[in-house]
């Protein structure tokens, strides 16, 4: 199941250095100007379904694929109210913020290629 597809439009200018950190912050279109210098702007395709994807699910990004390891209680609220979201690359097995979805590390330099303009962010079981 697809819970979320969405396709990137603009990438703020301080995204890569947060993605160094293993952070990759997500933020529907239209964003306030200091979120969009922080965030990945985006368009929603399709419905967004009231359940958030299951630990262990995946994070693709565009070809990248990452497992879930945690999603915290308001996360995946956020997403469905402002398409906003914070992704750790952390694989915590706990979300430390409520607002965040925690998934296995990758190579922030992988994440940084995948992560351009047009390309897709899906969550899927």
């Amino acid at each position: 199941m697809i819970y979320y597809s969405t396709k990137v439009t603009e990438i703020g200018e301080e995204v890569p250095s947060l993605l160094d950190g293993g952070v990759l912050i997500l933020y529907a279109d239209g964003a306030p100007a200091a979120l969009a210098e922080v965030s990945v702007q985006h368009v929603v395709e399709g419905e967004v379904p009231p359940q958030a994807p299951p630990v262990g699910g995946r994070v693709l990004v565009g070809e990248l694929s990452a497992r879930v390891s945690a999603v915290g209680d308001t996360a995946w609220a956020k997403v469905r109210e402002l398409g906003h979201v914070v992704l750790n690359f952390n694989g915590a097995a706990r979300a430390e913020r409520p607002g965040e979805i925690c998934v296995e590390p990758c190579d922030p330099v992988l994440i940084q290629r995948a992560v351009q303009p047009g390309s897709t962010i899906r969550f899927t079981d």
